[in-house]
């Protein structure tokens, strides 16, 4: 059976379910559909010829080089297409965007048929994927005077790639579609148990919110066909959680339009918007896409004659409704006033969401383009020996006199790429800066994949530290679909350069360590600007931003970002932690006393958390770290004490080295040189050259929090509060309630230690309680399942060494096994303690989950509608988040338990603890 018709075969089990074909990205495929074109009598040849034409993925993909290659022969005459005549061959050239294409341009542009280089110069003008060898080429023909490369060079340096592109409708029409009342997570979007189709855009697209949703959608485009359809999110803030490109592919997939009519289910410009914003990890990924993300602020906090916030009887405050986004709604968006309007009737200022910049991204279809003209500007201007035109807009540029640093601005400062030599910028300003370490996980490293080839990038820039793909969120259960698209993303991202947690050759072992906490190894300098592809990419050392996977491409391609340099929020301690509370009780309290401190306005959102936890190591600070997603803050630094940061550094140098030590590194010995470069922080910090990073005493800061471990009497819980009658209130992490709330009556049917919100301490404690339990009781019972999943094997390794995890096997009724590794998720659970592999397991939904409808007791940081735990008739499922301890006792005593039992369950155990720095 020939592959076409194997995937004709896929084809009709496709449209059994309501999809098109698949597109294709083989090129031994694309060789077949183009044999059976070439062919006038061939059965196929017409859908062949449709296949060819609108269903071949672009970029670097195999499918592409195949594709550009018979178009060149197209345009060369020496292959004859009737339906694809010169004209369209070189438009089909133009929508390829880079890679094999480009090459098959430049050979047309710099050869000597001159009706045809002047054709293939037209087309090369609108085009901005170019990379070195590509440029390199150009310029080389334009050493030697070739007056076509003269001519390319001249519209790249004008940007006329840019300038000659449509200019944004002054008025953009919109109807409204409230997707859900409170917060929205991207698990709305694009679910996590879907997590294995992403790469699939057509059927990952069919699970966005509810299929009646998705036909609702559609009536209100069919009743306004003028119009695009806003997604809100009504009370609440739109894609808080994780930082997934597939939600706003999702949202531009049903709402938005399609980018080419030659690159199937790749559409672009969503416009979304959100009583309290758009989370700041989905607002850059709405940026990618050129789309528009609004905050309507149309709820505000409803004030007595007095000026006071009136409150409900649960003490929240009372809403009032300043205008209405009732599904249905039809507004206009105006460009030029930046108004958000209902009629005539002015709603809002827009500013925010159609900067000079913003607007740059909506007329180029995304921010890559920009991205990447920018360098092309630049390249061509120097090439030719002339300045620039100003053409983009000019980045902003804030210099405050009188203030000085905070973290973030010294690192931005540090790591900013062509801005003003010598100019000291603060927060707000726009800043492309070199990234140092990036990081891709394996649900969304198949898109960051696409991606690369999309942006025809075919190795990473050599300005990148290092770089990890982890195998993490598939690491719980190695069915058929990981099977099918894990091996593929490892070859792909080892060839890119990357170092991979699987060796596509096989000689070294698999590693399903958490992504975040294997970028919290390899950073070596808190110096350093971190993008990873989960939303918890968030270190104890530098700062890290959570990205969604075409930024994490771009990265990889380009060793940059750019954005504007956040304001920060400083956080600092006074007091003492009491001996029976461990440092994820004040992780809580700092979200609760933050909230109580500023009447309700959650002040870390969109802003860098700068948190003076320095007495901390790197492993133990990563709680706090990690957890600021949860909080919808932009990032987060922990200011660390010269000692505690050799120390961490120490930690992070013998971790590297046994990735080494199993095989680990790559031809360019890049984790060989995080060695060394830690060596070298290190010795500055030793020596008093480059001391640990502080802020300066005079930094300008959004606000100040001040948290008091004195007050802090019991274990904290984050509870989703899933029957609140406000269904905005429900599964955000502003409910913080202690465990006296509880009564020890509140029944778990679950406990879950694990994934990225450990370390080994945690794991010891587990392994300690045991021990205490043990002893006051004679035998450990559990009534509840316990899952436990170390993040790391190193962790394991160490606990091995230490003789905790011998006691953690002793109460188990399950060890993982990476010789036989589960192929099918775990639908029922025993009271028992299962050790899982290292990896995400519930925390990230995709593969186990909770039976629907149990009460589950976590570390996790997810307390998501539907995420650890999906809903069952008459009983809602939910994820309450706590402290190690509470949840190991709650699985023993199958339910939360009291102070008392609290307290004797950890007497003894040497629980997480710091000591605050002192103010500054």
């Amino acid at each position: 059976m020939s592959i076409y018709n194997d995937y004709i075969s896929e084809t009709e089990e496709r449209k059994n379910i309501g999809l098109h074909p698949k597109p294709i990205d083989s090129a031994e495929l694309t060789g077949e559909v183009i044999a059976q074109i070439k062919d006038p009598n061939h059965a196929d040849r017409a859908e062949s010829l449709r296949l060819f034409i609108y269903n071949t993925l672009p970029g670097t993909t195999p499918a592409a080089g195949v594709k550009a290659k018979f178009l060149k022969e197209i345009i060369l005459g020496e292959a004859t297409v009737p339906e694809i005549t010169t004209a369209y061959a070189f438009e089909l050239l133009s929508h390829m965007k880079g890679g094999p294409s480009i090459e098959v341009l430049l050979d047309l542009a710099l050869g000597s048929e001159e009706v045809v280089a002047k054709q293939a110069a037209t087309v090369l003008k609108t085009q901005v994927f170019l990379y070195d060898a590509d440029t390199a080429r150009l310029k080389e023909a334009y050493d030697n005077g070739n007056a076509t490369a003269k001519d390319i060079l001249e519209s790249y340096a004008k940007a006329e790639f840019f300038t000659e592109l449509p200019a944004v409708a002054e008025e953009i029409k919109v109807v409204t579609y409230i997707a859900a009342e409170g917060d929205i997570s991207t698990d709305l979007l694009s679910p996590g148990n879907q997590a294995h189709s992403r790469s699939d855009r057509e059927l990952h697209g069919k699970c966005m919110i509810t299929p009646e949703a998705q036909e609702e959608i559609r009536a209100l485009q069919a009743q306004y066909p003028d119009a695009s359809v806003m997604l809100i999110a009504e009370k609440g803030t739109m894609g808080v959680g994780s930082s997934r490109m597939s939600g706003v592919n999702n949202v531009a997939l049903w709402t938005g339009r399609q980018a080419s009519p030659y690159i199937p289910f790749v559409n672009i410009a969503p416009i979304v918007g959100g009583t309290n914003g758009i989370s700041p990890i989905f607002l850059t990924t709405v940026d990618v896409t050129g789309g528009i993300g609004i905050d309507l602020k149309n709820w505000k906090k409803q004030v007595d004659a007095n000026g006071d916030v009136v409150r409900n009887e649960n003490g929240d405050p009372v809403l009032e409704e300043v205008y209405s986004v009732a599904t249905g709604t039809v507004l206009t968006i105006n460009t030029k006033t930046q108004k958000l309007y209902n009629g005539e009737q002015e709603l809002i200022d827009i500013s925010r969401s159609l900067t000079p910049q913003k607007m740059e991204f909506i007329k180029a279809g995304g921010s890559y383009a920009i991205v990447f003209g920018k360098k092309i500007q630049t390249f061509a201007a120097q090439t030719l020996g002339v300045t620039a035109p100003v053409v983009f807009a000019p980045s902003k540029e804030i210099s405050n006199d009188g203030y000085g640093l905070t973290a973030v601005e010294k690192i931005f400062n540090n790591n900013a790429v062509g801005s003003t030599p010598g100019k000291v910028l603060h927060a707000g300003s726009d800043v492309r800066v070199k990234v140092n370490i990036v990081g891709s996980q394996d649900t969304t490293g198949l898109m960051t994949s696409q991606e690369l080839e999309a942006m025809a990038a075919t190795v990473i820039a050599p300005t990148v530290d290092g770089a990890y793909q982890s195998g993490c969120h598939t690491a719980s259960v190695w069915d058929k679909k990981a099977q099918a698209n894990i091996p593929k993303l490892m070859k792909f991202m080892n060839d890119f350069g990357v170092i991979t947690a699987r060796d596509p050759k096989g000689s070294y072992h698999s590693m399903t360590d958490v992504i975040h906490k294997v970028l919290n190894d390899i950073t070596v300098d808190e110096w350093a600007i971190i993008i990873g592809g989960d939303s918890h990419t968030r270190m104890s050392k530098g700062v890290a931003f959570g990205a969604d996977s075409g930024t994490v491409a771009l990265a990889l391609a380009t060793g940059e970002a750019s954005m504007p340099i956040p304001e920060s929020v400083k956080v600092t301690f006074k007091g003492t932690m009491k001996e029976h509370m461990d440092f994820r009780d004040v992780v809580h309290a700092t979200q609760s006393q933050m909230l109580k401190q500023f009447d309700g306005e959650n002040v870390f959102q969109g802003r860098i958390i700068e948190v003076h936890i320095g007495t901390l190591l790197a492993d133990q600070a990563f709680t706090f770290t990690d957890w600021t997603a949860e909080m919808k803050a932009k990032a987060s630094i922990c200011i660390s004490q010269d000692d505690t940061l050799i120390q961490s550094l120490e930690i992070a140098k013998s971790r590297i080295q046994i990735m080494i030590d199993k095989g680990m590194d790559n031809k360019n010995q890049v984790l060989q040189g995080l060695i060394d470069k830690a060596d070298k922080r290190i010795g500055e910090i030793r020596s008093g050259i480059k001391p640990a990073l502080q802020p300066d005493d005079n930094a300008k800061y959004y606000a100040e929090v001040v948290i008091d471990l004195d007050i802090i009497e019991e274990p904290m819980i984050a509870d989703p509060d899933v029957n609140n009658a406000d269904v905005s209130k429900r599964y955000t992490h502003d409910t913080i309630r202690d465990l006296t709330f509880y009564g020890g009556e509140k029944k778990v049917d679950l406990g879950f230690v694990g994934s990225c919100m450990v370390h080994k301490d945690d794991l010891k404690i587990v392994s300690q309680m045991l021990r205490n339990v043990e002893k006051q009781q004679g035998v450990v019972q559990f009534n509840a399942p316990l899952v436990v999943a170390a993040p790391t094997y190193n962790i394991i390794d160490e606990l091995k060494e230490e003789g905790d995890w011998e006691y953690l096997q002793k109460y188990s009724g399950f060890e993982f096994s990476d010789a036989l590794p589960k192929s099918t998720a775990r639908t029922e659970y025993e009271n028992i303690m299962y050790l899982e592999r290292p990896g995400c397991n519930l925390c990230m939904g995709n593969q186990e989950k909770a039976a629907k409808g149990d009460t589950v007791m976590a570390t996790s940081t997810r307390l998501f509608q539907g995420r650890v735990v999906e809903d069952r008739d008459g009983k809602k499922g939910e994820s309450l988040l706590a402290s190690t301890p509470v949840v190991v006792l709650s699985a023993i005593l199958g339910r939360i338990p009291n102070i008392e039992e609290y307290k004797a369950a950890v007497e003894g155990i040497n629980l997480t603890k710091f000591t605050p720095m002192s103010v500054k």
